[in-house]
């Protein structure tokens, strides 16, 4: 494996003498981190379907939307095909990695402190203040509405092939159909946010974000939906004290509806089973609707 990801490099131009790592994980990409002859380090992206190539272009430009715009570190793409994304490897550790040849989860932060959540609440503030800008730029709107509709679908489309305990499709569907829940504006989200992609220093604040091809402007909960699903709620609240404090703009159940968007992660990842047919992504879709 690790020579035909040195040979896909190489074919790219990357004169790359060895792989350090790789990372299996990802649903959308095989990941590797590799050293080339020079002694920088590099992140090597490889589709795992042959279809991606538009959702590659899209993240481009998504990156090339930002690049001007933050204060943080974002990826800065070098090589852009089908089969292949490549850009040196940013400076500092995602908070949270997974052990490779154990897949253990570890953490690169403490979580009996918040200095990261607090972070995370600065950084979302910037991000989700450039909805305007990123409205002009043209980037894909989804309102409400629209997105209400789309799981209403959803929860239709895998009920059918899947199946949903009844516990959960009740759930599901009463914060739907809750208007108080939902926001009445929408905003600039990077919406694949969780631990792993953002990367943070010694201090424990986070000085950059990767993996940008799901932003739109949309549900700003969503942003904040991973940081409930890893650290709770305690971190939650501190992240959003110091977003609201910093200029990020809320309503009353905010918090209330950030919980129910990751309660409902078991609908997006269904989705994506069924989307791309595989046996065991579509097995543990199953476990999770069924699971309750």
């Amino acid at each position: 494996m690790e020579d035909s990801i040195l040979r896909l490099a190489v074919k790219h131009g990357i004169q790359m003498q060895r792989i350090t790592s790789t990372n299996e994980l990802g649903l959308d990409f095989q990941t590797a981190i590799g050293e080339s002859v020079d002694g920088i380090k590099w992140i090597l992206r490889i589709p795992r379907r042959e279809n991606m190539f538009s959702q590659i272009e899209k993240e481009k430009n998504n990156l090339n939307f930002l690049k001007s715009k933050i204060n943080f570190d974002i990826p800065d793409w070098k090589v852009v095909s089908p089969e292949l994304v490549a850009y040196p490897l940013l400076t500092d550790k995602p908070a949270l990695e997974v052990e490779a040849t154990k897949q253990e989860f570890i953490w690169n932060i403490d979580l009996n402190f918040y200095k990261y959540s607090e972070s995370l609440g600065l950084i979302l503030c910037e991000l989700h203040n450039l909805t305007q800008e990123a409205k002009e730029f043209g980037l894909s709107l989804r309102t409400s509405e629209i997105i209400r509709k789309d799981f209403l679908d959803e929860i239709f489309l895998i009920k059918n092939q899947l199946g949903i305990s009844p516990h959960l499709e009740k759930q599901w569907r009463t914060w739907i159909d809750n208007d108080t829940y939902w926001p009445t504006f929408s905003t600039l989200i990077h919406g694949d946010l969780y631990a792993g992609h953002t990367l943070v220093n010694s201090e424990e604040q986070i000085t950059g974000i990767i993996d940008w091809s799901e932003m739109q402007i949309g549900d700003s909960s969503l942003d904040f939906a991973g940081q409930y699903t890893g650290l709770g709620e305690t971190h939650l609240d501190k992240t959003l004290l110091v977003y609201e404090k910093s200029g990020g703009k809320t309503w009353p159940k905010m918090k209330e509806h950030i919980i129910q968007r990751a309660l409902a992660a078991p609908i997006k990842f269904a989705v994506f089973a069924l989307n791309t047919k595989n046996d065991s992504h579509i097995q543990a879709a199953k476990e999770q609707l069924n699971s309750k």
